[in-house]
């Protein structure tokens, strides 16, 4: 029986350890791919979730809708911004019109478009700019952004996080956010 040197100090490890086989290097790798080849696929014999399922289980509460491949590659486009802030120019009135809830074009873009649980934020200023205005800032952006498509795939996956956000909420589930205390409470 294998003890640790730490629990008796009176041993030395060479003592402690029975005598077997030792992996290292590929060897070793070898050995714990396999064991997880063999464990990944006892669980998905025996109904473990995976995909979709699992993502919905795992992402839901932080109201992270998942995405299409097509989804995927747009965001590469959404995200080409070089904060050069022509998007922004003659937005002055709307931004103060707004009362704070509008900070540009090229913030949102920045900030809130790429973060998910942002989207909500990015929904409420882009309700202050009109299709047409996005549509005019298309043509002078140097990074060539589709503002249009970035503002419907916003509103889009911010309404998909609210709808997973109502399911949660009708199953009396509290929101992943709160300390471990307050789940007990809720």
């Amino acid at each position: 029986m294998w003890r640790s040197p730490f629990l008796d100090p009176g041993r030395n490890k060479a003592e402690s350890c029975t005598p077997g086989i030792v992996l290292s290097g590929r060897p070793l790798a070898a050995t714990l791919l396999a064991w997880s080849l063999v464990k990944t696929t006892w669980a998905r014999m025996f109904g473990r979730k995976t995909g979709l399922a699992l993502f919905h289980e795992n992402y839901d509460a932080d109201r992270l809708p998942p995405l299409t491949e097509a989804e995927r590659k747009r965001l590469d486009a959404f995200s080409k911004c070089v904060a050069c802030g022509l998007c922004d120019v003659g937005e002055g009135e709307r931004i103060a019109q707004s009362k704070g809830a509008y900070p540009g074009i090229m913030r949102i873009v920045l900030a809130s478009s790429r973060s998910m649980p942002d989207y909500d934020a990015a929904v409420l200023a882009l309700d202050h700019v009109p299709e047409e205005a996005l549509r005019e800032k298309e043509r002078v952006c140097p990074a060539s952004i589709p503002f249009v498509d970035l503002a419907r795939f916003v509103r889009k996956k911010a309404a998909a996080g609210a709808s997973a956000q109502a399911m949660m909420e009708a199953r009396n589930e509290p929101p992943a956010a709160l300390p471990a205390a307050s789940k007990a409470k809720a």
